[in-house]
């Protein structure tokens, strides 16, 4: 088989990245190859092409996907040959047709999830398993802002947030979108202009505000993000689709009614095998019970600019996916 991978030799627009033949080496200590069956596309994909999250040049992309392990390298006892698998925490590289991976990494795929699901869901999924848990701990009858709620995570959020118990305010760029959102289970779905939001979100709570912003969008939406919290409330900036936050004065967290700020990664809660565990747990265990993976668009590996393209230009609705 003509093994290839999609990499990037420089940083810049999805332009940079290319199709490169690779040669995949018998598997080291602790290692398993996985031959991949599909790959989930993230928005931090395109934060390392374009050099946003430096990496060294040239660079895989590519954090999750799902397959079938083919290989073993000695001291394997987690997985054996023949075993459906999925990642989301893995190095940059999941973007080719395989790969030599850490055996730790991978967690066992239910045969009730196929490949396309789970490469769609596992790093958005373990996101709003980690957003909604360890990070914000939310409560059932608190109040919650969702931006970019039709987006791969905010649909998948927005979804978690509801079988929680918790009232979900969500924010959409277009009407289309804001009805995804209500029909997965927002209380409130808004397409308001960004600077109408916040009196949007008082109207909804009586003046109040939420407790906890979910703001994945960054720079165009900080400033209806502050001013959405409710007094004592948490804001969770966990994207830049927009770009980066301009610097926060701690004093205007103060003005805003004693906020908190917190910019999580999910490579930070599920550092340890056993957290990563836990979530992508949780994740299967919501699956189970009837949380929708929404795939919104496929793309042949090859065409993985494409994908870069339609994402960035906010062409997308929930997962992207790339399949061999």
């Amino acid at each position: 088989m003509n093994e290839f991978a999609m990499k990037a030799a420089r940083t810049g627009g999805p332009e940079v990245i290319e199709r490169v033949s690779i040669e995949l080496t018998p598997p080291r200590p602790g290692e398993v190859r996985i031959r991949h069956h599909a790959i989930g596309v993230n928005f931090i994909d395109a934060y390392f092409r374009s050099g946003l999250y430096p990496t060294p040049l040239p660079t895989g992309l590519g954090s999750e996907a799902a397959g079938v392990v083919e290989a073993v390298g000695p001291d394997v006892v987690l997985v054996a040959v023949g075993d459906r698998v999925a990642y989301a925490t893995g190095p940059l590289g999941a973007y080719s047709t395989a790969r030599n991976i850490a055996a730790d990494l991978l967690v066992p795929l239910p045969d009730s999830i196929g490949f396309d699901t789970a490469a769609a869901a596992m790093l958005k999924g373990m996101t709003a398993a980690m957003l909604a848990g360890p990070c914000a701990r939310v409560e059932r009858g608190q109040h919650a802002l969702v931006h970019a709620a039709a987006g791969g995570v905010g649909l998948i959020l927005v979804q978690w947030l509801a079988r929680l118990g918790v009232e979900v305010i969500a924010h959409a760029g277009t009407e289309a979108k804001a009805a995804q959102a209500k029909a997965a289970g927002a209380s409130t779905a808004l397409s308001c202009p960004l600077d109408e939001l916040a009196a949007a979100v008082r109207d909804a709570t009586g003046a109040r505000g939420v407790d906890v912003v979910f703001d994945g969008v960054g720079a165009a939406s900080w400033a209806a993000t502050l001013a959405s919290v409710a007094k004592r409330g948490m804001l969770v900036v966990f994207g830049n689709a927009s770009g980066p936050v301009p610097p926060v004065d701690p004093l205007a967290l103060m003005r805003a009614g004693s906020i908190f700020l917190t910019r999580p990664s999910l490579f930070d809660y599920a550092a340890a095998s056993a957290d990563r565990a836990k979530l992508a747990g949780a994740l299967f265990d919501m699956i189970g019970a009837g949380l929708k993976i929404e795939i919104g668009q496929c793309f042949p590996l090859a065409d993985a600019a494409e994908a870069h393209r339609r994402l960035e230009a906010r062409q997308t609705v929930g997962s992207t996916v790339l399949t061999i």
